[in-house]
């Protein structure tokens, strides 16, 4: 009789407490350990809540996934509560979240300021910042020890290296061996890519702040030019189809003496099963020239609640949990994810996982800002026009003065003339 009673209770318990338990929904992406670190998190944030969450997968492609997030968003539809956005779509969809300042007790005060800042559409913040990243360059040590090179500090010495290496690795019997390797494909992380190329030569940012479309420039062609030059010479023919993986998955094989990616290439490169583990140093990217300058393009991710959401309390839960101190700490760690957290670059534990978090600590705190801010919902449609001008000039279609010309003529047709 007593234990039925005891049982009772227990289960009166059980079911009291679960009785404001809820089910949300959040999309992660899958590049690297992302998908693995995200399930870890929502895990965690289980067991501490009660509620659960469901991770919906979603394409690796930044371009494939904002327009299923502008087809679910437009339907207002309720298959997402927790969106991953892009650093780039604040200003694109931040009409379809809720303002997270009325969760987050200011915790966004601990973050950067500049990504808060991007976050911030109208006075409301649209979305809080997960993780940051810049584009950096990964090289082989043991290989530029072999040849007694340097890291590249301008675009002409990493050609110049590459090719060199390049052509006596094949020489001693590696076929495969190429010698730089990047995202090419027609995307936007060609987009990033490219930026970085101009920004290097002192080319600007496609669009100024103040909404001035500046591309048409000397050093931006001669940027474009340059990396024109690399293909079939440095640069596999096929990297015209890249993305980070299919970069990241030839230099970790051991086949590439130089590659441009995220920081997040960092903690595979070094797995156990890794063949170049313990043989990768990080840089800033090259310079364009003497006269030019390091530039990484910003990346990045926050997350963002749908106000189509039927339980916005909860979904805000998940994304002040996912983006606290502790849970950043450990996506470093683990994954080499870059905090936004400024503190999280002094932590003895982070840097030894990561060690040039420290190192390049400025490239991460003033990466190149795509022109997302000054473009606004028009953004997606200049990026798509600068990838393409892009990618012609790289496959030997056009010259870089013709793409530029051309592009010049399309960015003041989308922007009406510059009234963005």
């Amino acid at each position: 009789m007593k234990r039925a009673i005891f049982g009772a209770v227990v289960a009166s318990t059980l079911l009291s407490a679960n009785v404001y338990a809820e089910t949300i929904s959040i999309s992660c992406g899958a590049v690297g350990q992302e998908l693995e670190l995200c399930q870890e998190g929502v895990a965690a944030w289980e067991k501490e809540t009660g509620h659960t969450a469901k991770i919906v997968t979603t394409p690796n492609s930044t371009t494939e996934r904002l327009a299923l997030y502008q087809q679910l968003l437009a339907a207002g539809a309720k298959d997402i509560d927790v969106f991953q956005i892009d650093v780039i779509w604040p200003g694109i969809l931040g009409n379809h979240f809720i303002d997270l300042a009325e969760y987050s007790n200011g915790a966004q005060d601990q973050h950067f300021p500049s990504i808060v800042a991007n976050n911030t559409v109208k006075d409301r913040l649209v979305a809080m910042p997960w993780f940051t990243d810049a584009g950096v360059l990964y090289y082989r040590k043991d290989l530029l020890e072999k040849y007694d090179e340097q890291p590249p500090e301008t675009w002409e010495q990493l050609t110049e290296a590459a090719q060199k290496i390049m052509d006596a690795e094949r020489e001693a019997g590696n076929d495969k061996m190429w010698g730089f390797v990047w995202q090419g494909r027609a995307y936007e992380g060609l987009t990033c890519d490219a930026l970085e190329w101009v920004a290097s030569y002192n080319g600007g940012t496609i669009v100024d702040e103040n909404g001035k479309i500046t591309i048409n420039n000397d050093n931006a062609k001669q940027a474009l030019t340059t990396a024109a030059g690399w293909i079939n010479t440095i640069s596999p023919p096929g990297v015209l189809n890249y993305g980070e993986e299919e970069a990241r998955g030839v230099f970790q094989t051991g086949n590439a003496v130089f590659m441009r990616n995220w920081p997040y290439a960092w903690s595979l490169g070094n797995s156990e099963d890794s063949p170049v583990k313990d043989k990768i140093g990080v840089v800033a990217l090259p310079k364009g020239g003497e006269d030019g300058s390091h530039a990484g393009t910003l990346g990045g991710w926050q997350l963002a609640v749908s106000k189509y959401s039927e339980n916005p309390e909860v979904a805000a839960s998940l994304v002040m949990y996912l983006t606290s101190l502790e849970e950043q700490k450990r996506r470093a760690i683990v994954g080499s994810y870059n905090p936004t957290i400024e503190s999280l670059y002094e932590d003895e534990e982070v840097l030894t996982a990561v060690p040039f978090f420290g190192s390049l600590y400025n490239t991460f705190a003033n990466g190149t800002p795509r022109p997302s801010t000054a473009t606004g919902a028009k953004y997606n449609q200049v990026s798509n026009a600068f990838w393409n001008a892009t990618h012609s000039v790289l496959s030997g279609n056009v010259t870089a003065d013709a793409a530029l010309t051309k592009l010049n003529k399309d960015l003041k047709r989308i922007s009406r003339g510059g009234r963005w």
